[in-house]
């Protein structure tokens, strides 16, 4: 009646089945459950991440025609075929130069510090 004996205990062998097979379904369980999430992280983020690509063809199409019509426009004022177009370089040019200058990347650090702060934790809804 040891802790090895060759007898068998008819009255421990179904509770301990139970209780393992209990505990196999439970981790099965959990394990299905991170698969799910997972899955769903990867789908919000596919769709989050095709939204800002077609956001940003579209703005970047708007963006430039927008470019092309004030080129034009200076054109038409200024009665040349090209004046307009340089005008509208020349104020791309100060702004690159101003950004090259004048703006250093704290203020972008700082602006990245206070979009993403702490978005891991307040989208993970599972209580600890």
């Amino acid at each position: 009646m040891g802790l090895f004996s060759t007898e068998e205990d008819t009255s421990q062998t179904p509770r301990t089945d139970n209780l393992m097979g209990n505990l196999m379904g439970y981790l099965d369980t959990r394990i299905d459950i991170l698969r799910l999430e997972a899955q769903e992280k990867a789908k919000t983020t596919f769709v989050s991440v095709m939204h800002g690509v077609a956001m940003a063809v579209i703005g970047l199409l708007f963006f430039v025609f927008l470019n092309l019509f004030v080129a034009l426009l200076l054109n038409d004022v200024l009665d040349s075929p090209y004046w307009g177009f340089g005008i509208v370089a020349a104020f791309y040019l100060a702004v690159l130069i101003v950004f090259i200058v004048g703006v250093d990347k704290k203020a972008f650090q700082g602006l990245a510090d206070k979009l993403l702060n702490d978005t891991i934790y307040k989208s993970d809804k599972r209580q600890a």
